[in-house]
């Protein structure tokens, strides 16, 4: 079955983001896919901001993201645009890391204002790295993903609704290219 790599863009590991991330991870879990997540805020600082590409820990995520299949791209939505740690981390791919992999954005924001952050913020980095199959995305408002009593997070039903949808869309375009590739090779 296909590799899945999940870049996690945000800087902070407790963000409603991670509700959203755990929730796809484990639809794809379930699907049979296997998972590995980059919690970017977890590199170390120092690799990110000198571009350490020799790092054995950006080596080892940019491994990660190598052997993906396909690779979901989730962040928080600050000032406009994905987080400066995710861009950090994404300046680290090697040219064309991305090539041949379906990439499904999910991005989470304090209102709908910043909705097409995925498209004029997030997806012509995406395509420099050689992306060239990205799905719509995910935009999931603050307010869809509320904390609960007991400390976890819930998500509202319009955003698992969409969620469910977006991620089977992933399933299925993940499948569609694996067989593409097992047709050809």
């Amino acid at each position: 079955m296909a590799k899945i790599a999940v870049i996690n863009g945000s800087p902070s590991l407790t963000s409603r983001l991670n509700a959203v991330i755990e929730y796809a991870e484990r639809e794809l879990r379930e699907a049979g896919f296997e998972v590995d997540r980059i919690n970017v805020a977890e590199l170390p600082a120092e690799d990110l901001i000198l571009t350490k590409f020799e790092s054995e820990h950006i080596v080892k995520a940019n491994g990660i993201v190598a052997e993906a299949d396909a690779v979901i791209v989730a962040s928080p939505v600050y000032k406009a645009s994905y987080t400066g740690v995710l861009k950090t981390f994404l300046d680290l791919v090697p040219e064309r890391g991305l090539a041949g992999k379906t990439i499904l954005p999910l991005f989470i924001g304090g209102s709908l204002a910043h909705l097409l952050t995925i498209d004029y913020a997030l997806k012509p980095v995406l395509s420099v790295l050689g992306a060239r199959h990205i799905l719509a995305g995910i935009y999931t408002v603050d307010a869809q993903v509320a904390r609960n009593d007991q400390g976890g997070l819930d998500i509202a039903p319009e955003l698992l609704a969409r969620l469910e949808t977006g991620i089977e869309e992933f399933k299925e375009e993940i499948q569609l290219r694996e067989t593409q590739k097992s047709v050809k090779g």
